[in-house]
């Protein structure tokens, strides 16, 4: 018998959400063709079966959230008889409770300790809520996190008489969004909901307040509790940040090679390909053809010991707006030209602002690059991404006077496009020497190298 789990998608991600199952019990399966769809805040991709047989019991329905390794299925002999059923899946957006949650005679419950996890253990102690109380919408009627907050929210927070009337064409309101309200003085009919049947989500209500929106009265204090992405982003950045001693080092470069050629291709490639040709393909060149060189920042952090990698597998952080973060990965990236590294970024920042990355698009990346350049930055100290060593940040490019020097030594005043390239490295695997070389090299080729070639 071989359990089907809820994967590991992506290193900040925590649950997912079964949204297909493409067979059905008792159907036969073969290692490695599709069984199950699976999407997260960071992916919507298929999840292959791991073992042949037959689908004996699927245990997680469509629609339902589960953790990281619940088990969502068996692949067997044949179909068993047991008692297990699927969850029941949970709506899209959790309806309005006007009045507390509570365990009837005909609903399914689970109320013995053995049935709860630690972190459902910890929110009935904190809310001093007696597990009877809770409907429980796992497999056999156990006890989710969201069903323990969500009679929580019912119970401390019952529904106004005249709610229904303002809602306008939000429908139902879900806890966290009649919370988000309340905190802000807001009136749900004032704000467009984009859910299921125009029902109000969360990011409505957020985006609300960030526009101003809203017809709100409240200007002193918003409170936007933190997503699930952001939470983990978060929890990433100070692991690492508690795991690396990091360094900061920084280098002016002259781009004044590359905007030549940007300007005497750009119009051609961009009527070519549809999209603009910018500084981060030509970058993300440089980089990897350095970093040949200067393999210890192609690298992670062992027991003891410095792992260089083989293949430069390029991370291209992509910002999720306020949703936190993702680093989808350009496997073999020192094997690209220009224009196929423009092509993999775009692709890989559409599908990931999209959802649609595959979870081999955030697996095995070595080194990383931040590009917050677009806005005009001067200058970023990005936390790496662990377990690499390094990570680079391009910022803004302008235009500004420089000194130049003509073949006889002669110097005179030119305008050239400059920027500031920042390397953050971890200081367990390289000193300040090998990152000064190494910038210094990148400098180099962004300087002198034939750009023209495969434009």
């Amino acid at each position: 018998m071989t359990d089907v789990v809820m994967p590991q998608l992506g290193e900040t991600v925590a649950d997912g959400t079964v949204a297909k199952w493409f067979k059905a019990v008792g159907d036969t399966v073969t290692r490695g063709e599709p069984l199950f769809e699976v999407s997260t805040d960071k992916v919507d991709t298929e999840i292959p079966a791991p073992a042949d047989g037959t689908l004996s019991i699927i245990l997680v329905a469509e629609g339902a959230t589960v953790d990281v390794g619940t088990v969502l299925a068996r692949i067997g002999d044949g179909v068993e008889t047991s008692g297990e059923t699927a969850s029941t899946p949970p709506t899209d957006v959790v309806a309005s409770t006007s009045a507390p949650v509570v365990a009837t005679a005909a609903m399914p419950r689970a109320t013995s300790d053995e049935k709860l996890s630690p972190v459902v253990r910890r929110l009935l102690a904190e809310n001093n809520l007696d597990a009877s109380l809770v409907v429980g919408t796992g497999p056999q009627g156990r006890i989710t996190r969201d069903d323990v907050l969500a009679a929580v929210a019912a119970l401390s927070a019952p529904v106004a008489e005249n709610e229904s009337s303002s809602q306008g064409n939000a429908g139902s309101l879900s806890p966290v969004v009649r919370r988000l309200l309340t905190e802000n003085n807001l009136d749900a009919a004032s704000i467009q909901g984009t859910g299921p049947q125009g029902r109000l989500t969360r990011k409505d209500v957020e985006d609300a307040l960030a526009t101003g929106g809203a017809t709100g009265t409240s200007r002193d204090e918003v409170r936007i509790p933190f997503t699930k992405v952001r939470r983990l982003t978060a929890a990433h950045m100070v692991r690492s940040k508690a795991t690396s001693p990091h360094t900061l080092m920084v280098k002016e470069i002259d781009f004044e090679r590359v905007e030549l050629v940007r300007r005497a291709f750009g119009a051609a490639f961009k009527a070519r390909e549809g999209y603009s040709l910018t500084y981060l393909p030509f970058v993300a060149a440089a980089t990897v053809q350095a970093l040949r060189e200067f393999p210890h920042l192609n690298a992670s952090v062992g027991e003891d010991e410095l792992i260089v990698h083989g293949h430069v597998n390029l991370g291209i952080a992509v910002d999720l707006d306020t949703d936190g973060l993702v680093v989808p990965v350009l496997h073999d990236a020192d094997d690209l030209s220009v224009p196929t590294l423009a092509a993999a970024i775009r692709d890989r920042a559409l599908r990931a602002r999209s959802k649609k990355l595959a979870v081999t698009d955030m697996e095995g990346g070595t080194f990383t690059i931040s590009n917050p350049g677009p806005y005009g930055t001067l200058l970023t100290g990005a936390i790496i991404n662990q377990p690499q060593v390094a990570i680079l940040a391009t910022d803004g490019i302008s235009r500004k006077p420089v000194v130049v020097t003509d073949t006889n030594g002669g110097e005179s005043i030119a305008i050239h496009s400059v920027g500031l390239v920042a390397l953050t490295f971890d200081h367990r695997a390289i000193d300040g020497g090998y990152a000064a070389r190494f910038l210094a090299r990148l400098n180099e080729i962004i300087q002198t190298r034939d750009w023209t070639i495969g434009l």
